[in-house]
């Protein structure tokens, strides 16, 4: 008895201590190694499996179509789907593809450095990166956006009015409303987004504006000269070996002509992972840094960029310990239909939560083939909110509480 406890404690030291050093070869080539039973789950990820189907139970409730993806220490301990939700579809992310633009950003300041030296304090809105953002006579429609920085643009910060037909500004953890105003256009996506309406100056608070990370995606397209989508899919996608991929510029019989840096890529829920787990491990993907550590760093603590909330260069962060139940160097980017990828390094976990109505599931936004879907949720009804049940399961808090569900069943 001793000595099977014994070879127990050894075996689970050397999976520890090597899980730093797994990085999984791609799909094609069999993918992430797999705990397959709950005793593997607890010695070999550390992870209640109980607990993590509670997680999974609950992601059903969230959304019309979605999944549950979670690794810990390289081991993937969880992956279950639902509705037209599956491994190899590329469903519209949402604003979780902004996570993907600021990594790429934070990409571009590196490779780059000579080009924007400044860095994230670089002021943007100048003829060198925006250059299509001054009229005939050399002049800003609104004279504040001279002062907007890079890192103002990536938190939110740079003075754009959210969006929605209710948007909201936080001023130092105060929060109030907006008065809507017009937002992107697909038809004219840059410039549209360029001259959206600003209801404060540049830095003075914090309001969830799409335009803005698309604005910034507008400056790597000047400084790297390359599309979005190809500078990511060189940087990331390739060192990865993602499998099929894209963003979902098809609208409507009208084909985008620029990927939008406020969100909808369309990755492979594996990969997803795969760059969740690259950004768990400090930016490194086998022997390589694919992303800057020094970016990395910054984007689960406070920002001078955003005194204002814990939202920090794309991603939500629990620095502040507002999700209890989870470490406060936890980071997740979210999505409409509830979708989210969060990546926790103090436990060496990732956790990607599918989420989506139909419309976000068609193979006609990206042109890719997709499988067959499965349509047996096309019925179904969220749960209507009540006294009891104010929160929203198929947006951020049931997101929180996935991370909270999935952070419990860690068992050391």
């Amino acid at each position: 008895m001793r000595l099977a406890v014994t070879v127990i404690v050894v075996f689970l030291w050397l999976s520890c201590a090597f899980a730093a050093d797994y990085f999984p070869p791609p799909d094609s080539a069999g993918g992430w190694r797999t705990a397959t039973n709950a005793a593997q789950v607890r010695e070999l990820a550390g992870m209640d499996s109980p607990k993590l189907e509670q997680a999974w139970e609950f992601t059903q409730r969230c959304t019309q179509n979605g999944g549950l993806l979670v690794v810990r220490n390289g081991w993937l301990v969880l992956e279950k789907y639902f509705g037209r939700a599956s491994r190899n579809a590329n469903p519209d992310m949402a604003s979780t593809g902004k996570a993907y633009t600021s990594i790429a950003c934070g990409l571009m300041l590196k490779e780059f450095h000579d080009k924007i030296p400044d860095g994230l304090d670089t002021k943007v809105f100048t003829p060198k990166f925006l250059p299509e953002a001054f009229d005939s006579e050399g002049k800003l429609g609104d004279a504040r956006r001279a002062d907007i920085t890079l890192g103002q643009l990536l938190c939110m910060t740079g003075g754009y009015t959210g969006e929605g037909g209710a948007p909201v500004a936080v001023v130092m953890g105060r929060a109030f409303p907006l008065k809507p105003m017009p937002g992107q256009n697909i038809r004219d996506l840059d410039m549209s987004s360029l001259h959206c309406a600003m209801w404060t100056n540049a830095g003075a608070g914090y309001s969830y504006s799409s335009p803005e990370p698309h604005i910034a995606s507008m400056v790597l397209r000047r400084v790297t000269g390359m599309e979005l989508q190809d500078y990511i899919n060189e940087r990331l996608a390739k060192p990865m070996q993602w499998g099929a991929w894209g963003y979902c510029l098809n609208r409507g019989g009208f084909k985008m002509p620029h990927a939008n840096g406020a969100g909808s890529i369309a990755v492979h829920a594996t990969d997803a992972l795969r760059f969740g787990y690259c950004l768990a491990h400090g930016g490194k993907w086998g022997d390589q840094q694919l992303v800057p550590p020094d970016y990395l760093a910054l984007c689960n603590q406070m920002s001078p960029y955003n005194p204002h909330c814990p939202y920090t260069l794309m991603f939500e962060h629990n620095a502040d310990g507002h999700v209890a139940g989870a470490p406060r160097d936890a980071f997740w980017k979210s999505g409409a239909g509830g979708f989210a990828l969060i990546v926790v390094p103090s436990l060496n976990l990732v956790i990607y939560k599918m989420g989506g109505n139909n419309g976000q599931y068609d193979p006609a936004l990206t042109g890719l083939p997709q499988p067959e879907p499965r349509l047996d949720r096309d019925d179904w009804k969220p749960i209507p909110r009540t006294p009891f049940n104010e929160g929203s399961l198929g947006g951020d808090d049931g997101i929180r509480r996935v991370l909270e569900m999935v952070c419990a069943a860690v068992r050391e």
